[in-house]
């Protein structure tokens, strides 16, 4: 699979990317991404829980094999729940995460689902306004849904795309 992505305004770039079910053996390097890209990762724990519990895991290679993405889903009745989906620090602003909506979209509607909800952090302004542009729109809040720094928590804004 090819896709042209986006160079920060400069020239378009083709990668061939290929998506692949997650399996235990690519967490290593899954938590080394999760581990750079937020302040308050899932733990090795948490991935291994969501591919023993049939979520749809899926990471994203570059023609060289390195994981440059992945996502974690799952379906309830009929709407998929995106729960995490994070893209390599180095390569972010270039297209990817909105591929990998797309793939997440396509698993949807395969699967007849009416719509994806998320929640995100409103301190994260970079995805907020990447769910945007793909046509999620606020539906919700969650206080205090997310830990913070110290012992606080920071809530969580719940959003939804009707497919």
């Amino acid at each position: 699979m090819t896709f042209n992505l986006d160079q920060r305004g400069e020239n378009m770039l083709a990668l061939p990317l290929s998506f692949l079910p997650m399996t235990i053996e690519d967490l290593d390097e899954v938590v080394d991404i999760e581990t750079r890209v937020y302040s308050h990762p899932w733990t090795y724990g948490n991935f291994v829980d969501s591919i023993q519990s049939s979520y749809q895991c899926w990471i994203l290679r570059d023609a060289n094999y390195r994981l440059i993405g992945y996502f974690f889903s799952m379906s309830v009745v009929d709407e998929v729940h995106l729960l995490n989906i994070s893209v390599h620090g180095d390569l972010h602003g270039r297209g990817i995460g909105k591929c990998m909506l797309d793939k997440v979209v396509a698993l949807a509607r395969e699967q007849a689902m009416t719509s994806v909800l998320l929640e995100v952090r409103p301190s994260n302004q970079r995805a907020i306004t990447i769910y945007q542009r793909y046509g999620f729109i606020r539906i919700g809040m969650r206080p205090a849904y997310y830990p913070a720094a110290g012992d606080s928590r920071e809530d969580a804004i719940v959003m939804r795309l009707s497919l």
